[in-house]
C-alpha cells in the first residue's frame, strides 16, 4: 500500500491516514445498522468476569469492525475490548484500537448515550479517531495535524455536510460533563472548589463528554476512575485535533498499545489550560 505524505508547516514530509480513516468511518457506520438492530429488539444480557456487561450487539459489531479492518490493512494490529488477549499487537507500530459498543450500560438502559469507537495509535500515539453514534446518527473523526470534523450520516449511508470542529474559549460559566448518576467524591470536591466558574454540568454516558467539548458545547470533563485505553483513544485524537487538551491526571499523556491496558491514573480533558484544576 503507498503511503500518502503531506507537508507539515515545517515543510517536512509527515504520513497522512486517509485511507484508514476512510476504512475507520466505513466500518463504524456498518457496525452502527449491527447495534440499532440489536437494540431495537428484545436482547440478552451476558456478564463478563469484571461483571461489565456485554450483548449480542457488541459481538456482531466487533466481529464486523475486525473483519473490515483486517481486510484492508493485514499488517496492523487490532486490539479490541473483546479481544484484550490480542498480544501480537504489541510488535506493531501501527495498531488500530476497538471499543465495538462504547457505552454498553448505556445501551442495556436504551437511554441513546453509546457509540461506535476506532482509533489507530503509531508508536503508541493515538494518530486517527472515529466516534459513531448510531441512535443520532452523528459521526466524530480527526487524523493527526488535519484537524477534526463532525458530520452526519444519512439513511443511505452518505455522509453529508462536515463541519470542522473546535473547542470553546470560555473561562467562566463551564460546562461540565461526566457520566451519570453517580458522581465521585474526588470529582465532588474539584467541583466545589471551582462552583463559582461552572454554568452547567452536563450528564452523559460514553466518550458522547468527549465529542461535547470538541465541538464546544462543554469545557471540562474530569475522569478519576479507570478506564481503558478503548475507551479514551479515538477521543484523545478528536479533542486534540480540535484545539483540547487530553491528559492523565498527573500531567503525562497516555499511550496507547500497551501491555496494560488500564489507564490507572485518571485523565482529564479541558478546552483552555486555565481549567485545568490538578
Amino acid at each position: 500500500m503507498p503511503i500518502e505524505m503531506r507537508n507539515d508547516e515545517r515543510g517536512l514530509r509527515v504520513k497522512t491516514y486517509k485511507k484508514e480513516r476512510e476504512q475507520a468511518l466505513m466500518a463504524a457506520v456498518l457496525a452502527g445498522e449491527q447495534i440499532m438492530r440489536v437494540y431495537e429488539s428484545d436482547f440478552a444480557v451476558a456478564y463478563k468476569e469484571d461483571k461489565s456487561p456485554v450483548t449480542l450487539a457488541d459481538e456482531r459489531a466487533d466481529a464486523l469492525i475486525n473483519r473490515l479492518l483486517s481486510e484492508s490493512f493485514p499488517d496492523y494490529g487490532i486490539l479490541s475490548e473483546e479481544n484484550i488477549e490480542n498480544q501480537e499487537t504489541l510488535d506493531k507500530e501501527y495498531c488500530f484500537i476497538v471499543d465495538p459498543l462504547d457505552g454498553t450500560k448505556e445501551f442495556v438502559k436504551k437511554n441513546g448515550e453509546f457509540g461506535v469507537n476506532i482509533a489507530l495509535s503509531r508508536g503508541g500515539e493515538s494518530v486517527m479517531g472515529v466516534i459513531y453514534l448510531p441512535v443520532t446518527r452523528e459521526i466524530y473523526f480527526a487524523s493527526r495535524g488535519e484537524g477534526a470534523f463532525v458530520g452526519r450520516v444519512d439513511e443511505r449511508d452518505r455522509l453529508g455536510e462536515i463541519l470542522p470542529l473546535t473547542v470553546s474559549s470560555r473561562l467562566t460559566n463551564l460546562v461540565v460533563t461526566t457520566s451519570h448518576p453517580y458522581v465521585g467524591d474526588k470529582l465532588k470536591s474539584l467541583l466545589v472548589q471551582h462552583e463559582d466558574k461552572i454554568g452547567d454540568i452536563r450528564y452523559v454516558g460514553s466518550s458522547i463528554k468527549g465529542c461535547l467539548i470538541a465541538r464546544g458545547m462543554a469545557d471540562v470533563y474530569y475522569r478519576f476512575g479507570h478506564t481503558n485505553e478503548w475507551d479514551t483513544a479515538a477521543m484523545h485524537c478528536i479533542v486534540e485535533e480540535a484545539g483540547g487538551i487530553f491528559r492523565q491526571m498527573d500531567g503525562t499523556v497516555l499511550s496507547y498499545n500497551r501491555i496494560n491496558h488500564l489507564n490507572e491514573k485518571g485523565f482529564y480533558v479541558v478546552n483552555r489550560r486555565e481549567n485545568i484544576w490538578v
